[in-house]
This record gives structure tokens, C-alpha cells and sequence, in this order.
């Protein structure tokens, strides 16, 4: 397996000769290198997937020291295990048909070939986060996947909404990450090793104190609740929107925001020996769970439809590490990959169609017009839905019956109503773009048109995988391939917590019956609202719902509530320190310095005339005082 250094490598080595050279020599075709290296990741990926197969010790391969000081030594070491095998193949896999979509849908900007190039620092960043041996090499792999966030979501720079919008997400990364820093500072302190298996080890033999794990841990939450867009530091990716489509499946599905889910459940030794901090894993993710499903509800905008439905998924995934469900939430992670990939190209080839348009109320009718796009949409909306067979069904079925079967009835009642309204939503989103009548301006309605091949494509492996990934990977329940192929990761864990798994049985099938009888409403309450009385009950429900509406369409106004209680009050405050401290104080008594040595300038003036008999008189008297003292 000492090839594995080459999986982050290549997508870095298409970035620097793209950046380097793609203005003057491969402006035009600056798709290949990337989509190649992206290919060969993924070819490199799936053979250490296969390799690992029934490895009971993780591979490490030490390329060199990076870091000497003292008894603060860091290898540049790269580690292979089951889970950042699955990982890396799920994110070169999505990644290289993103690529590929982008081929088509970035066709003719002027940005295309720094498009590719940060696309491909991305891929080697979220890499190099998931292959990391110890903390600080997933620290460094985490801020890189912020920095190429930040220029990708602002790639449109010359667009105020998104520079705002890369900055936004810059920022309150920053929050998250100021707690990461933290908490790998704190391992340091306490256990003097920041290698995975050094710091396990450590925790397992009780080196370290059950207060000390606890503040490590939420340190380590807190920095995944920003990159993974948990309540409150969800803020930032709705907004992350404004980066194009592509930017947006590469974020949203397989890449930044799991980086959260990823870090937790490789550090599953650590919060399984602290229960408090898991249980507010736990809390965290149903809250935002349900939180981010009630916002979408009232959005307009496709994209954002489908951000506030990551959040939500995101939220199921902490839902089930707050319970130790290791593996159910990396299955979710892998299958909400696909199926929020395929929804965000679609929603992206919508877009293509549409001539740039976005707003759903004013579509409508599109299924006959971009068949190919509607039926692969589709798919991932019954996907998501959790609609049987479907990926999505597998996934949060099990997280949903996982709770049920441990006792957190309240959860999986929230659970089941976040699910109702994703079911509401996501067939809204179908009902409004593609059923119905004709809203398209007329203008626009004579361009509506399908997607190039290498658009289509994409979308129909995509389409593919959601629905067949369920069953290949994860039947039968709780047992299935992945579940065995991870079960060597978190064993270590799982006897910490007590964990046994009971298999599949009678209540899992009434558990299966219930979530899909549910999800199957909110599409039927959907077909009633959008299809059947579209333009008397969304009116008449908005209007009976007053306050609440009103809220859930302002995003319960947490933009607003940032702005009076952190933003502002940090900008005015700013403002007074510089009038007040700032240039009062510090430029004050610079300035006074300037004034006192001006002054002595003054003083001395008169006596530089430029007369050399003036300065020989000066220095007959200096003579004769010095005399005079060193007399007397």
C-alpha cells in the first residue's frame, strides 16, 4: 500500500501545473489534467479499499518528519484503515464525476481554467484530511478544505452576494476551528502524542482524566459543528450557494461538510469515553436535524431547497454517533453522497436549462421538456425521501430504528417528523419544477433545452447508485457489507460503550413500515399543496400559520440575530476603540513622541546658522566645559 501517497497527490499536482499554466497553455482544455488526476485517485482509491479487506491494523506509511522540537515531533505520516479507505473512495468517485459534469456546465466562463484548479486543491485538501496519521495533519487538511471553500464559494468575486457568501463561510469556520485548535492543543498537553493510535491508546488505558476527555471532545465537536454546518454554525452554507453548481454538489455531498461526521467517528475512542459530550452530539444533530427541515419548507430558490436539506442530513448523521451508531452514520454519509450529488447536478442542470434561473416559482411544467434531468432528479428525491428501495431508505432507516431500539423515543419521534417534512419539501422542489403549470418567462421558455453528455452522464451513474447503494452495501440491515467491512475501526469503541447489535428482526420491519408509511405522506401532502389546490392551500396555510410561517420563511431570523447580538455590536465596538483607544492612545502618544522631538528640533535650530565660525565658537565653549568638570 505505499502507493496511497499518490491518491492526494495527483489532484495537487493537476492544481499547481493547471494554476501555473492554464491561462497561457491549456486555457481551453484545463478540464483534462484534473478530471484525469481525479480518475486516478479514484482507481488508486478502490484498490486500497480492496486491500484493506479484513485488516485488523491500520497501514501507516511515514513519508518524513515535518515537525522537530524538542519532544514536539509530527511525521508527515498518511494512515489507511477501512473507514478513510471507504472515505477516499467516496470522495474521488463523486469528486470525478463532479469533474466531469463541470466539463459541461462551466463551458465558456472565463474563469474555467482557476475553476478546475482550486477544484483540484479542494480534492487534495479533503484527501489529505481523511489520510491523515495524526491531529495536526488532519488540522492542516481541515484548514486547506476551509481556504479552497472560501475561494470556490466566491468564485464569482466580482458578485457582492458572493464575496459576502466566501466570506461568510471563511469566518464562521474560523469559530469551529479556533475549538479544534483547541482540542488538539489539549491532546497534546495531556497525552503528548498527537498520532491516532497513541492518543487511543492513551484514553483506553486511562491516562487521561474523564473531565479532560470531556473538554477534548466537545473542543473537537465544536470544530465539527462548523465545517458540518450544526446549529448554530450552520449559517454559512445556505449561503454558500452563490458558488457555482458544481462547487456547490462538491461541498454539500461527499466532501467540506462531512469532513465533521468524519472527524467524530474517528474519534470515536475519545467520545465513547465521554458520555456527556456524545450525549450532546446527539442533541446537537436532532435539533438541527428538524431545525434545517423546517426552514426548507418555505424556500424558493433550488439550491437553497437542497442546502437546508444537507444541514438536516448532517443532523441525522450526528443524530446517530450521539448514540454510538458508528457505522449507521458513515453508511448515511456515503449514501446521502450520492443522492445529494445527483440532486444538486439536476437542480444544476435545471439551471443550465433555465438560463441561469433558480427561483422555482418560476418554472414549472419542465419534466416534458428535460426528461433525462427530471427522471434522474427523481431518483434522488425518493432517495432522500427515504422512499423503499432507495438509498436514502437504508441509511436514516437504520439511524431512525437505532434510536427506537436504544431507548431515545423522543429522538426518534423528532427524527420522524424531520423526515415527514424532508418527504414535504423535496417533492415541493419536484411538484414546482417539473409538474404544474408553465411559470417560465416566455424568453426564457424558447432556450429551455437538455444538458450535454457530459452533463447527463453524471447524472445517470449518480441516479444509478441511489438506488442500488442501499442494497449493495447495507443489506441486510445492520449487518451488511459495510457494516462488516467497518467493523474493525470501531470495535475499540463499541466495548467502551457496551454496544451490541441484536441483528435484524420483527420490529425492524414494523420500524421500516412506519418511516416509509410516513415519508409517503409528506409526498402526498406535497401532491395535495402543489399539484391538486396549488394556488388556494399554500396561501391559505400560509396565512393560518402566521407567526410561524413567517419565521420558518426568514429562517427563524438567525441572520438577523447575529447581526444585533454579535455582528454589529463587534463593528460599532471596533469603531469606538479606534476613535477612542486607537487613534486617541496609540496615535496619540506616537504622535506626542513626534511633537517632543519636534520641539527639541526648534530648540536647536537657531544655533545650526551654517557659519563655521559659529560652530567653532560652539565647540570652543563645549571644550572648555568639559574641562572645567573633568577639573573641578
Amino acid at each position: 500500500m505505499g502507493y496511497i501517497w499518490l491518491i492526494p497527490a495527483l489532484p495537487l499536482a493537476a492544481f499547481l501545473i493547471t494554476i501555473l499554466f492554464g491561462k497561457w497553455f491549456i486555457k481551453d482544455s484545463a478540464h483534462w489534467l484534473p478530471i484525469l488526476a481525479m480518475a486516478g485517485a479514484f482507481g488508486l482509491s478502490v484498490a486500497a479499499l480492496i486491500q484493506s479487506w479484513g485488516a485488523e491494523e491500520p497501514y501507516v506509511l511515514n513519508l518524513w518528519q515535518w515537525f522537530t522540537s524538542g519532544d514536539f515531533q509530527i511525521p508527515l505520516a498518511l494512515q489507511l484503515d477501512q473507514l478513510s479507505a471507504v472515505m477516499c473512495t467516496t470522495v474521488t468517485g463523486v469528486g470525478l464525476l463532479i469533474f466531469i459534469y463541470s466539463k459541461g456546465y462551466m463551458h465558456g466562463d472565463p474563469g474555467y481554467y482557476r475553476f478546475f484548479a482550486y477544484m483540484s486543491l479542494f480534492a487534495f485538501s479533503m484527501l489529505m484530511l481523511v489520510l491523515a496519521e495524526n491531529y495536526l495533519l488532519l488540522y492542516f487538511g481541515w484548514e486547506a478544505v476551509g481556504l479552497c471553500s472560501y475561494y470556490l464559494i466566491g468564485f464569482y468575486y466580482h458578485k457582492p452576494s458572493a464575496a459576502a457568501a466566501g466570506k461568510k463561510a471563511f469566518l464562521t469556520n474560523r469559530v469551529g476551528d479556533f475549538g479544534f485548535g483547541l482540542g488538539v492543543m489539549l491532546i497534546w498537553t495531556l497525552v503528548g502524542t498527537l498520532s491516532y493510535s497513541g492518543v487511543f491508546d492513551a484514553v483506553g488505558a486511562g491516562e487521561v482524566s474523564d473531565s479532560a476527555l470531556v473538554a477534548i471532545a466537545l473542543l473537537l465537536f465544536v470544530g465539527a459543528m462548523g465545517k458540518s454546518a450544526q446549529f448554530p454554525l450552520h449559517v454559512w452554507l445556505p449561503d454558500a450557494m452563490e458558488g457555482p453548481t458544481p462547487v456547490s454538489a462538491l461541498i454539500h455531498a461527499a466532501t467540506m461538510v462531512t469532513a465533521g461526521v468524519y472527524m467524530v467517528a474517528r474519534s470515536s475512542v475519545i467520545f465513547a469515553s465521554a458520555r456527556p459530550a456524545l450525549i450532546v452530539v446527539g442533541i446537537i444533530g436532532t435539533f438541527t436535524a428538524i431545525y434545517a427541515a423546517s426552514i426548507g419548507i418555505a424556500q424558493n430558490d433550488i439550491k437553497r431547497v437542497l442546502a437546508y436539506s444537507t444541514v438536516s442530513q448532517l443532523g441525522y448523521m450526528f443524530m446517530a454517533l450521539g448514540v454510538g451508531a458508528w457505522v449507521a452514520a458513515v453508511f448515511h454519509l456515503v449514501t446521502h453522497a450520492f443522492f445529494k450529488a445527483l440532486l444538486f447536478l439536476g437542480s444544476g442542470s435545471v439551471i443550465h436549462a433555465m438560463s441561469g434561473e433558480q427561483d422555482m416559482r418560476r418554472m414549472g411544467a419542465l419534466r416534458g421538456k428535460i426528461k433525462t434531468t427530471y427522471w434522474t432528479f427523481l431518483m434522488g428525491a425518493l432517495a432522500l425521501s427515504g422512499i423503499f428501495p432507495f438509498a436514502g431508505f437504508w441509511s436514516k432507516d437504520e439511524i431512525l430504528g437505532m434510536q427506537f431500539k436504544g431507548g431515545g423515543y423522543i429522538i426518534w419521534i423528532v427524527g420522524l417528523i424531520a423526515a415527514f417534512i424532508t418527504a414535504f419539501y423535496t417533492f415541493r422542489a419536484v411538484f414546482m419544477t417539473f409538474w404544474g403549470n408553465d411559470r417560465t418567462d416566455p424568453e426564457v421558455g424558447k432556450h429551455i433545452h437538455e444538458s450535454p453528455k457530459s452533463m447527463i452522464i453524471p447524472l445517470g451513474i449518480l441516479a444509478v447508485l441511489s438506488v442500488i447503494a442501499g442494497l449493495v452495501i447495507g443489506l441486510p440491515p445492520e449487518g451488511g457489507l459495510l457494516h462488516r467491512f467497518l467493523e474493525p475501526v470501531f470495535q475499540h469503541a463499541n466495548e467502551i460503550l457496551g454496544v451490541e447489535h441484536h441483528g435484524f428482526g420483527a420490529l425492524d420491519v414494523v420500524l421500516m413500515i412506519v418511516s416509509v408509511l410516513v415519508a409517503l405522506s409528506g409526498i402526498a401532502l406535497a401532491y395535495l399543496f402543489y399539484i391538486r389546490r396549488p394556488d388556494e392551500l399554500p396561501q391559505k396555510a400560509g396565512k393560518k400559520a402566521g407567526w410561524l410561517y413567517k419565521g420558518i420563511a426568514n429562517k427563524w431570523y438567525m441572520d438577523e440575530i447575529y447581526n444585533v447580538a454579535i455582528i454589529t455590536p463587534l463593528v460599532e465596538g471596533s469603531r469606538v476603540i479606534y476613535k477612542w483607544f486607537d487613534v486617541a492612545v496609540i496615535d496619540g502618544l506616537v504622535n506626542l513622541a513626534g511633537r517632543i522631538w519636534g520641539g527639541f528640533g526648534k530648540m536647536a535650530r537657531p544655533f545650526q546658522t551654517g557659519r563655521v565660525e559659529n560652530y567653532a565658537l560652539i565647540m570652543f565653549l563645549a571644550v572648555v566645559v568639559i574641562v572645567a568638570v573633568v577639573v573641578l
